[in-house]
Parts: C-alpha cells; structure tokens; sequence
C-alpha cells in the first residue's frame, strides 16, 4: 500500500530518474581549453566521432582556448549539471588553481569525473652532445656541475616545468629553468645545445629522436608505456619513485546524476577498446587509460597533492 510520503517521494524524484533515463535527447558539447589543430584537439574529434552513434546524438567539440586552460574549465564548471555540456580536461584542470589567482572554480568540489581517457607520453631527452646515457648518468653530471646545466620547459608553471622540478627535488641536483612558449622553441634549442635537458611530450619530441637529434633516457610515467615499451620509466633507471602521468579526462559539472555520468562512462570505454582508435593513440604518444569515475576520482586527488607539494615547495606561480 502506498503512502503519501512515498508517492511524494516517487513525485519529486521521477523526473530526474525518467531524465536519466532518456538521456541524451540532443546534443552533447565536448568543450576542450585549447585551439584547434594540436594533438588533444585531433583526439577529441576522433573520440566525438565514435561516441555519436553510440549515444545517438551528435557529440560537437568546442574549443575554448585561453587563461592557462581556466577559461574553459570555468565555463563547464558553471554550465547545467545534466550531461550536456562536458570538460575533456587536461592535467591543468588540478593544477591552474594553485598556480593562478581567482580561478572561479575547485578541481574536485566542481566535477565530476568520469573517466581518465589517456596519460600524454613525456619522455626525458638530453642534446646529443653531453655525456648522458641514463637517468642515473643525469643526475651524477647534474651534481658534478651543480647550476651549470639547464632544462628547458614548455612555460612556467605547465606540466613540463612542474616535472623538471620534481626531477630536481627527488635527485637533489640543481638545474636552471628556461622557460619556452611552447615545445617548438625548446625543442629547437635543446636540439642545438643551448638547454641541455627537458621532458617534453612524445608527440613532439618524437621526430627529433627518432632522427637522432635527441636522446630520449626515459619515460616519466610510473609503467612503462604502451607507445615506446622500449624505453624504461625514471624510477627503474636512476631515480626510484619519480611518476609524473599528465591526463586527458571527461569530467562534466559537478551534480551530474549518477545514472548519466555512468551512461556516458560506459559508451567511453567501449570506444577505447576499438583497435582503430587505440592505434591511433600511440602514434599520438597517447597510452589509453578509461578508469571508473570512482578511480578517475581517486587519482586526480593524489595528482592535485603531488603538484600542490611541487608547486610549493618550488614557489612557482603562473605568468
């Protein structure tokens, strides 16, 4: 028999669960924080691609470029919590509010993620002329020539840097920042000696060592990784418990029904699975990840301590 109170309760809570259910009845919007063009933008259309026909609606990337990629996370932050508007977030989602002042917006307390779509390779290369062989070959010349070798970054405050300083706190060596606007440039000059050392994503350090321009020593990620399996991690060539894993997620508004952030999970990782699309990613120097929103969750928590201890320790703050 049924009581007022619960066909109350039925009344207030139908309309989100017979919402959810349905979900989606129109379009959905990727909104990504950068230009077209690069890398991240070509996945997001490839992914958009694949999971329209699965969820029946079309899936339109947005590019909202600007302020350190805060522009666009602030914007999904602020949008309708129901799963048509969705954040493909990079690593600075955690880290561009302890770096900038006044983001309008908290990593955890503002999203909810819903899977970790892939880590962007990094790989540690050194200019062909030192006399670097390893990580552990690194970090004695570092020591021997405290101050005199220099790393190169992609800018101040950006994944790069952030693993430069971490490299140098974990070793206890000292290097002297350069900070570049963007990895073309630094790239440029590592390759011609000016900087001695930086971590750099594959996808654009690849070419220069694979022409033999670069040393790559190893990969930054706590595994070794799927694109180059031949390359060791940091930790097991010179320098135990070094992992630095930068991320592409989904992460929607925070208020999500459960049922929907799930729907759009699940269409995620079977899209992950296809071996197209997984190919792809490793010639993007992408390693695929497609974690529960639960693990997504627990990871972006420890990422945002292991950068704010970084970030705080080395006094950095965004230009």
């Amino acid at each position: 028999m049924c009581t007022a109170a619960s066909v109350a309760a039925a009344f207030l809570i139908s309309p989100v669960g017979a919402s959810a259910q349905a979900f989606p009845e129109k379009p959905i919007r990727m909104v990504l924080p950068f230009p077209p063009g690069g890398v991240t933008d070509i996945l997001a259309r490839a992914l958009a691609e694949k999971l329209s026909p699965r969820l029946g609606q079309p899936v339109i990337v947005d590019n909202k470029p600007g302020a350190g990629t805060v522009l666009a996370s602030d914007y999904v932050a602020r949008a309708p919590a129901d799963g048509y508007t969705l954040l493909l977030a990079a690593s600075s989602l955690g880290t561009a509010p302890l770096l900038y002042d006044k983001v309008g917006y908290d990593a955890i307390k503002s999203f909810a993620p819903i899977t970790q779509v892939a880590s962007v390779v990094h790989v540690l290369v050194v200019n062909q002329e030192l006399p670097i062989k390893s990580v552990a070959e690194l970090v004695t010349y570092a020591k021997l020539h405290p101050g005199k070798l220099n790393y190169a970054s992609t800018g101040t405050g950006t994944s790069t840097h952030l693993e430069g300083e971490l490299f140098k706190s974990m070793s206890k060596t000292y290097m002297v920042h350069i900070p570049y606007k963007g990895s073309g440039p630094a790239l440029t000059d590592v390759v011609g000696g000016q900087v001695g050392v930086m971590i750099d994503a594959l996808g654009s350090s690849g070419p220069f060592i694979k022409s033999g321009k670069l040393r790559a020593l190893a990969v930054t990620t706590a595994k070794r990784s799927q694109s180059v399996p031949e390359l060791p991690t940091v930790s097991e060539s010179g320098l135990p418990g070094y992992e630095a894993m930068p991320w592409l997620g989904l992460v929607a508004p925070a208020g999500t029904p459960q049922p929907v952030i799930d729907r759009i999970y699940r269409e995620v990782v079977e899209v992950l699975k296809e071996p197209e699309l997984r190919e792809r990613f490793k010639g993007w120097g992408l390693d695929i990840i497609g974690n529960t929103p639960a693990e997504f969750t627990s990871f972006l928590r420890r990422d945002i301590d292991q950068w704010s201890r970084v970030i705080s320790s080395a006094k950095i703050k965004a230009d």
